[in-house]
């Protein structure tokens, strides 16, 4: 007869039974199998949530500068302003307080500003965190300009800007003729600029008609006939030669051939 052998269970040193080496390894190895897997899951989830800060951050930051009052415009700084009051500078610019700063439209700004006759330019910027800079450069008057029995001052580009209760002793005078033309009144002040400083004292003012019918008449009482403002140093040149002459209608309108006439 065959011998029947049977196993003993396995008791609990047995290499089934939880505190055996075998149990111990198996389990070990879930442990950082588990890691593992929480590790790579990890790593998709902090782009994730990376992502999703950043996104927030976004809208918040967006919100923040372009709609809430947080960066609000609460001051509007003006630089440049002379014959201008800062007052009068902010009335034109219009900047509307209150609104964020980021959403100012500066050209529309810019416009509002140099449409004062006085300024010649004008230079809008937003200053961080609450407000928003004019910087204006301003006309400079070369002349002061009689139309009819009013004073006004009109700068190189012959531009009239600003009102004079009488004529400054620094500046000559330039005397508008019936019907003048704003292109006539350029070359006018073109003249005015190009005339020396000595013989600029000597003017007592400047007649303008058309752009090539200007005169000078002097404190003396010569005249001089200058034409338009054509080749203007040479005209200047020619003239204080002239002035050594005899002659009361100095002519330099063709300096190549001046005359003098009495």
């Amino acid at each position: 007869m065959a011998e029947t052998r049977t196993r003993a269970p396995a008791g609990p040193g047995g290499p089934g039974s939880p505190g055996s080496p075998g149990s111990t390894v198996t389990a070990s190895s879930q442990r950082r199998f588990a890691r593992r897997q929480w590790s790579r899951r990890w790593l998709r989830l902090r782009y994730v949530v990376v992502a999703v800060l950043g996104l927030a951050l976004l809208v918040v930051g967006v919100w923040a500068i372009w709609f809430s009052s947080l960066l609000a415009v609460e001051q509007v700084e003006v630089a440049g302003a002379d014959v201008l009051s800062e007052q009068e500078v902010r009335d034109a610019a219009s900047v509307p307080v209150g609104d964020p700063v980021a959403r100012i439209d500066l050209d529309a700004v810019r416009a509002r500003v140099e449409a004062l006759a006085v300024v010649r330019s004008a230079d809008v910027t937003r200053a961080w965190p609450d407000g928003v800079r004019v910087e204006v450069e301003e006309r400079v008057a070369v002349a002061v300009v009689r139309i009819g029995s009013t004073l006004r001052g009109m700068d190189a580009e012959g531009v009239v800007f600003r009102d004079y209760q009488e004529t400054p002793t620094a500046l000559p005078r330039v005397d508008a003729l019936s019907g003048v033309t704003s292109e006539a009144l350029r070359e006018g002040a073109a003249v005015v600029a190009a005339l020396p400083e000595g013989l600029a004292a000597d003017v007592d003012y400047v007649e303008v008609g058309t752009v090539d019918q200007i005169r000078l008449l002097l404190r003396d009482g010569r005249e001089v006939v200058w034409g338009s403002s054509a080749d203007a140093e040479q005209k200047a040149r020619v003239l204080e030669v002239l002035l050594e002459q005899d002659g009361r209608v100095l002519d330099v309108s063709v300096p190549a051939t001046p005359t003098t006439r009495s």
